[in-house]
């Protein structure tokens, strides 16, 4: 049987960008192995679970690294923090707004200007991991107190830690321009997924016996429903139809044809889980810093309003962040521009209304769903017993989300590259001589029996 995933190691090209792409992933990983001197390992392993409930959604971002202290320990995140602002100044910003416009030349110049802004902000990230998270490591006997108390250790940890998250910005764009999919994307996942077998064993060893079988089974089946609503809802997309004006010049007829314009149920992905994770972590790490506990006693892991005040957050920057990504008005006038009409609305103000009135619905809904991923880690912890708060941040629907965005924006790549070239995506068991006709397709492709025949 010819299955479709077999096509991609056939094509010469895909193949090589998928072993450089998994090189480089490697390569990645193995900058979590380069510990920084100085540092009580056997003992930051004990604390690693409190650095795993009080930074959950940078641990997923960074690695799950957030608190080992090794080279790579922030990650992609502040590269991630430079897109998110660069994201929100091209809305505001009338000079970037511009060159956004300008198609791929523009955004090249918004991508130096990201990288750029990358290093201060992983400047003051190590400086909070330097103040904040190694403060607290020194005090509980993770690292030498008398090193840690020397002004040219703590400058070279920053170093150390900048430097770090450059490389691993140049892997990223290394798998972006010879690999397959977003590299940055891809860095995410890895770090995630490289987590999730050290936690199923320690969520097996925790249980006693025929306990820890049927924890990690239910789990396991709990993650199967999850990624099914994730993929449903990922993919679930309003249709709106889109009619062209016809045109009449001499004996011709332009125009009159009808296409959708789609408008995704998740609009804004995983942007604000993040954005309110964020907040919460600063003040968290306030407390740490001056030593108050005000905030982590009201707003404790789990509890009612933290719960409460978290999916607030996350509901509100669903409409932010839809709100400035979604222009109805800027969609309208270049409906209007180029003879396009919704049937049945006027072109202009009243179309912007309609697309402003459905995409409100359908934000809603997306916003809903993401509110019930953001608190499932907290249910999670609440209601099997053995699963401590790290694991579930790992195991929760935040980092499911990540993963499952990630690979269906890979299927779809090597899936344009094997039609590219003339073969089945992934998933198809037939050939695609035979799907296109036989041997009139064979003899149109220039090759008898050869499916990579004429140019890709």
């Amino acid at each position: 049987m010819n299955l479709g995933f077999l096509n991609i190691f056939r094509v010469p090209e895909i193949r090589t960008k998928l072993l450089a792409t998994v090189g480089l992933l490697a390569a990645y990983r193995l900058g979590f192995q380069i510990y920084i001197p100085g540092v009580n390992y056997a003992r930051l392993a004990q604390m690693d679970q409190e650095f795993g409930f009080a930074f959950g959604i940078m641990n997923a971002l960074s690695g799950g690294a957030f608190g080992s202290l090794s080279l790579f320990t922030l990650g992609v995140m502040p590269y991630i923090s430079a897109s998110i602002i660069f994201s929100l100044l091209v809305k505001v910003v009338p000079q970037l707004e511009a060159l956004s416009k300008e198609g791929q030349a523009g955004q090249r110049i918004i991508n130096r200007y990201t990288r750029y802004a990358t290093v201060p902000i992983c400047i003051v990230q190590a400086l909070f991991i330097v103040f904040g998270v190694m403060s607290s490591s020194a005090a509980e006997g993770a690292i030498d107190p008398v090193l840690y108390s020397g002004f040219a250790y703590k400058m070279f940890v920053v170093l150390a830690l900048t430097t770090g998250t450059l490389v691993v910005m140049w892997i990223g764009e290394q798998i972006t321009e010879y690999g397959v999919g977003n590299g940055i994307s891809l860095i995410i996942m890895a770090g995630i997924v490289s987590n999730m077998p050290s936690m199923l064993v320690q969520l097996f060893q925790t249980s006693e016996g025929s306990e820890g079988v049927q924890a990690v089974a239910t789990l396991l089946l709990l993650y199967v429903v999850i990624v099914f609503c994730i993929v449903f809802v990922t993919k679930g997309q309003r249709r709106i139809p889109i009619q062209q004006g016809r045109q009449t010049r001499g004996r011709r007829v332009y125009g009159g044809q009808r296409h959708y314009l789609p408008l995704k149920v998740n609009q804004a992905g995983v942007m604000p889980i993040i954005f309110a994770s964020f907040l919460f972590v600063v003040p968290t790490v306030m407390d740490k810093i001056f030593g108050t506990t005000w905030f982590q006693q009201v707003f404790r892991w789990g509890g009612f309003w933290y719960i409460t005040f978290y999916a607030s957050l996350v509901f509100l920057f669903s409409f932010f962040w839809t709100s400035l990504m979604f222009q109805p008005k800027e969609i309208a006038n270049n409906l209007k521009e180029h003879g396009g009409f919704v049937p049945g609305l006027r072109p202009g103000a009243r179309t912007a209304e309609f697309l402003e009135s459905v995409m409100f619905k359908v934000t809603l809904a997306g916003a809903t769903f993401l509110v019930l991923i953001a608190v499932l880690p907290q249910v999670l912890s609440s209601n099997v017993p053995s699963m401590p708060p790290a694991m579930a941040m790992f195991l929760g629907g935040t980092s499911i989300l990540i993963v499952v965005g990630v690979i269906l924006d890979l299927v779809d790549k090597i899936n344009a590259m094997l039609l590219m070239r003339r073969y089945e995506g992934l998933g198809e068991s037939s050939g695609w001589a035979r799907k296109s006709g036989g041997r009139g397709a064979r003899s149109r492709s220039g090759s008898a029996g050869t499916p990579t025949g004429g140019s890709a």
